[in-house]
């Protein structure tokens, strides 16, 4: 009678050993997995950063208006080439 008991608690003992043993495996997966999103969210801030800095400097007036008068050959507008449009033909 003393051989099953020690049997069924020795068996008892080997699977919690395994169960111990799968927790900490899960536990190391999950400690990796975590520690690879955060870089990701790090990485992620950096672009973020980055673009918010290209888009103010791709924003300003100054540079919009350059790529205006150079690319499409636009210039600025002056009163004597305004020209105004009147209701009814007078």
């Amino acid at each position: 009678m003393s051989f099953k008991i020690n049997a069924i608690l020795a068996a008892i003992l080997v699977g919690c050993a395994l169960s111990l043993v799968n927790a900490q495996y899960q536990a190391r997966h999950l400690f990796r997995d975590l520690e690879r999103a955060q870089a990701q969210a790090r990485q992620l801030d950096i672009d973020w950063a980055q673009l918010q800095l290209d888009q103010s400097t791709l924003g300003k007036h100054a540079r919009i208006e350059e790529i205006a008068r150079r690319d499409l050959n636009m210039t600025q507008l002056t009163a004597n080439r305004t020209q105004y449009l009147t209701e009814g033909g007078q």
